[in-house]
């Protein structure tokens, strides 16, 4: 099994950048692919991006791409999700997930695909 903790600073500015964090205890984290989620009061958790477990692939949501970036640093046993040109619509609690599975497939932007869940971030943006 794998521990998945999120973290990054709460509060931005619209416009600001943000890098969120997601550490990872336990097993290797070298074999699990990764994704981050975010869910708004009132809303579904929404897929943003993926990466396989060797970071040599990803996958990114419409609404972010060019705007967001996934990484991950398997020394660190940490994946990174930068965030750019904040706005007040991409405040939600952000959350990493991760599943034991080399590639990346269609069903890797979706919640039931990963095996486990961290707790959360909040993130807010504020105008």
């Amino acid at each position: 099994q794998v521990q998945l903790v999120e973290s990054g600073l709460g509060l931005v500015q619209a416009g600001d950048s943000l890098r969120l964090s997601c550490a990872a205890s336990g097993r290797t984290f070298s074999y699990y692919a990764v994704g981050w989620f975010r869910q708004a009061p009132g809303k579904e958790r929404e897929f943003l991006a993926a990466i396989s477990r060797s970071g040599d692939s990803t996958y990114y949501a419409d609404s972010v791409k060019g705007r967001f970036t996934i990484s991950r640093d398997n020394a660190k046993n940490t994946v990174f999700l930068q965030m750019d040109s904040l706005n007040p619509e991409d405040t939600a609690v952000y959350y990493c997930a991760a599943r034991d599975i080399r590639k990346l497939d269609s069903g890797s932007s979706t919640t039931g695909w990963y095996n486990y869940w961290g707790q959360g971030t909040q993130v807010t943006v504020s105008s």
